[in-house]
This record gives structure tokens, sequence and C-alpha cells, in this order.
């Protein structure tokens, strides 16, 4: 794979317990919270301050409840594994098909039962390990990440086949620069024409919304993964239960595109 920030992501090597700080300790609160998500009964939900009290001792102790664990409190590389395990599934997947459309779908599935979330704290949002994997190692307010999400899949989904994703795209966080590198090689269908024949557009498929004044600007993005009648479902990262463009997790959801001005770049050839 091109992007490999999720390894950093994975590396744990000393053992964090009450008393200990600095950016590991911030590390183990992030996937406390995170998995928040996957364990909603069990208290997890901390601080993000780098320090290790009495909140995120206990914080881990219920983790390892869930888990029927010992409850000791302390964070070894070994349960740090289990604490990132969403990201190391998410990531470390191989696709089952070897057709790259149903790989990019079955990858984007993939990540969506991961629950892969970001995280939001007095530091701003757009934080956390899933945005800093999608994001090159990036995170904070001025990231948004969809873009991001995106490129990972499909370059999970090309690398798995032995070719980069980079052959139809650069690489990049910005849906502009996506959308227009599609509009100068012929891979940008504009939304017209989806809506003049849907049937050129394919699960796999990226697509992209756009506002049109005062002058084009693709604002969000994420992956098709189905197409009927005069909607689109997709799996998009960065959004929200509204389909807002700076949201705060993965979601599946279902876009009329006849209602929304929604372009699509095509993955043919990836």
């Amino acid at each position: 794979m091109l992007k490999t920030a999720y390894l950093n992501e994975l590396h744990f090597t000393t053992t964090q317990q009450k008393g200990s700080s600095g950016p590991d300790v911030r590390r183990v609160q992030e996937w406390l919270c995170l998995n928040a998500l996957r364990y909603p009964t069990a208290a997890l939900t901390t601080s993000l301050d780098g320090e290790f009290g009495p909140a995120t001792k206990l914080a881990v102790q219920n983790f390892q409840a869930v888990l029927k664990l010992p409850k000791t409190g302390i964070v070894t590389p070994d349960l740090f594994t289990k604490l990132s395990a969403p990201l190391a599934t998410g990531f470390q997947a191989r696709p089952a098909s070897k057709d790259i459309r149903k790989a990019i779908v079955q990858l984007g599935q993939t990540h969506l039962k991961q629950r892969s979330a970001e995280l939001q704290c007095a530091d701003g949002q757009n934080l956390g390990p899933w945005v800093r994997s999608y994001c090159d190692g990036l995170d904070g307010s001025l990231f948004k990440w969809c873009a991001g999400f995106v490129q990972s899949i499909l370059d999970q989904a090309a690398s798995s086949a032995g070719r980069p994703f980079t052959d139809i795209m650069p690489r990049t966080l910005s849906c502009d620069t996506l959308a227009l590198s599609g509009q100068a090689t012929g891979r940008l269908i504009r939304s017209e024409a989806v809506r003049k024949n849907p049937q050129r557009v394919r699960p796999g498929d990226v697509f992209l919304l756009r506002t049109s004044t005062p002058a084009d600007d693709w604002y969000h993005t994420g992956l098709i993964t189905a197409i009927s009648d005069d909607v689109v479902e997709t799996i998009e990262g960065n959004t929200d239960l509204k389909g807002g463009s700076n949201g705060t997790a993965v979601f599946s959801r279902v876009r009329n595109f006849r209602k929304t001005t929604l372009d699509v770049f095509t993955i043919d050839g990836l």
C-alpha cells in the first residue's frame, strides 16, 4: 500500500499505567473513546489530556472487563493491540473478490463495520487514529477526511491486485484536486450526464458533491456501492446522519442524484 500511516497508529511498545503521561497515553485515551462506540454499555469515554489518572485507569479496567480480562488498569502492548484491533482489521483486510469494483465495496464495508470515526475535543475536530490513517498522519480541524477515506479504500483494493491507485488519480486529500484530475482525464462524469444516463455509474466509482455557484466547488466525496432508480447507495467518511460534509464518522447513505449535484469519478481501468 502507498498509504501506510496506519502502521504508526498500531505501533506501541511501552507499558502505560497510572502516573504515566505523554502521547502514548493520549493514544490509549483515543482508543478508549473510540471503543465506546463499539461497547456503548461500558463506561470507556475519558478526557484526551495525555495524563493517565484515575479516570483513565477506570476506563481501562472497564475495557478489560468487557473482554473478560484481569482488571489491572495497566495498558501493555498486548492490551493496546486489543484496543486498536478495529484499525488493524480495517486496514489489513484483504478483499475476497478479485473484481476491483467488488473489492472496493467489500473493503468500504469492512471499515464501516469497524465503526471508523473521528474524535472531537477542546483541541478541535477531525482528530484521532482513523483520521491520521486516512490523512497520511495528519489530523485536526483543517483536515476534512472524506477524500483520504476514499483513497485509502482504493489503495487497499488496488494494492491487493498489485497496482497503485495513483494510476488513475493523484494522491490527495482535496475533493477539488480529485475532481479536476478526473475532469482533465475524462474520468469525471458530470451530474447532468449522470442524470441522463445513470447506466454509466457502477459500484466502486467515486461520487463528488459539487456546488455550481459562484464557481465549481467539490466539497464532499465517497464511494458508490449500488445504484438503482434515481439514487445511489454509498459508503463515505467524515459525514453524519444529516449527510453533512464535515461529520464525525463513516456512514452508509442513500443519495438522490436527481436532487443533488453529484458528479462521478469512474475507476475504469484501475
